[in-house]
């Protein structure tokens, strides 16, 4: 008997763990555990609060409340204040615990706000990760007033996993915001030093042609206006591509492919495998993608690149390889450049193994490889 409920609890917290493994939106991953956690284990309904530092909670998910705690938009679990969260904010709740009896659902029976399914009562968890407090995860069933000690401790176990995930994934979101600030101050600096010095020198060379009178250097002046401008305007189409890739919806041959043709250069892709890449992993190879085009258009001296890419169901490997002069590269030593340590870094970012080959007049062939 006892190596039944054993191996139950076992089965609950893999799956459990196979959930939140799998989420990398906080809202939808905390959904989800909450559906796994009842299905799995029997019980009937159950809520998670965040609680700040100044003590307020916020409804993060839910799953089966009884219509009576979700009238007027969830207004009973937004409002007002409860036993959990009063000894979750007076440091007395350190492990999962029974509350003798919910305020909300008191106050709901006494108002007769609505069906409570005969809920009374339910068990408290903090949500923690090491020294870092996030919430309480709150479970109950119809007729239950009390929770077994076999209960709980299975309770506190995924509430572990649960308080883990939220902090794996409140990392994540921080990095992101990090990469976000630092494509930004890129563009900006792009902006600065390409076209806006571009357009500089379109204004010297207006400025010249008033005062000129000889026709034939006029003529000239508005040549170098033309090619200037034109050349302004590719570099500021190129970076708007870098903020919204066009075609990105088509796969990321297409886009890389077309983001080439901006820029120049004739694109020969190979596609091995078929799969459907997680919107993540798509976005990292078009911006390691980008910046190794850019490489090529820079210093390749060629204008020609291969793009090969082979997808499988657990993997995406990604290779570009420029026929250029190539340079003197020893794999042990730092990245000659601050975009090829770019590139780098995106790809360990993205748990992904990244791989320069170049040698003079060979040329350059980077590859990516990355899970999923």
């Amino acid at each position: 008997m006892n190596e039944n409920k054993h191996l139950k609890e076992l089965i609950v917290l893999k799956e459990i763990s196979e959930t939140l493994n799998a989420g990398t939106d906080l809202r939808i991953t905390l959904k989800n555990v909450l559906s796994k956690l009842l299905d799995v284990t029997g019980f009937q309904t159950g809520w998670i609060f965040f609680v700040d530092a100044q003590g307020n909670q916020t409804l993060e998910a839910s799953d089966t409340l009884p219509p009576a705690l979700i009238l007027n938009d969830y207004s009973p679990m937004c409002k007002g204040t409860c036993w959990c969260v009063d000894k979750f904010n007076h440091q007395k709740l350190n492990r999962a615990s029974n509350i003798m009896e919910c305020k909300r659902l008191e106050k709901a029976i006494d108002l007769k706000q609505g069906e409570t399914y005969g809920l009374t009562h339910h068990a408290s968890v903090p949500l923690t990760s090491g020294d870092e407090q996030f919430g309480i995860l709150n479970i109950a069933s119809q007729g239950k007033d009390y929770f077994r000690a076999e209960e709980l401790a299975l309770l506190e176990s995924v509430a572990y996993q649960i308080g883990n995930s939220i902090k794996r994934i409140k990392l994540t979101e921080h990095m992101r915001e990090l990469a976000l600030i630092g494509e930004r101050n890129r563009l900006a600096k792009d902006l600065h030093d390409s076209v806006q010095q571009l357009l500089f020198s379109v204004n010297l060379l207006a400025r010249a042609g008033e005062t000129e009178n000889d026709c034939s250097k006029q003529r000239d002046i508005l040549l170098n206006i033309q090619k200037i401008t034109s050349q302004a305007q590719a570099e500021m189409k190129a970076l708007i591509w870098q903020l919204r890739p066009e075609g990105l919806e088509n796969g990321i041959v297409s886009a890389l492919t077309a983001y080439g043709k901006t820029l120049g250069l004739e694109v020969t892709t190979s596609l091995t495998g078929v799969s459907v890449l997680p919107a993540h992993i798509e976005e990292t190879l078009w911006r390691i993608g980008q910046e190794a085009f850019n490489n090529c258009k820079k210093h390749s001296g060629q204008t020609s690149v291969h793009l090969f890419i082979q997808l499988s169901s657990k993997r995406v490997e990604m290779t570009i390889t420029d026929p250029g002069e190539g340079f003197s590269y020893n794999p042990s030593a730092v990245f000659p450049t601050l975009g090829l340590q770019s590139l780098r870094e995106r790809t360990d970012e993205a748990g992904g193994e990244f791989t320069l080959t170049s040698s003079l007049g060979k040329g350059t062939s980077i590859n990516v490889m990355i899970p999923f």
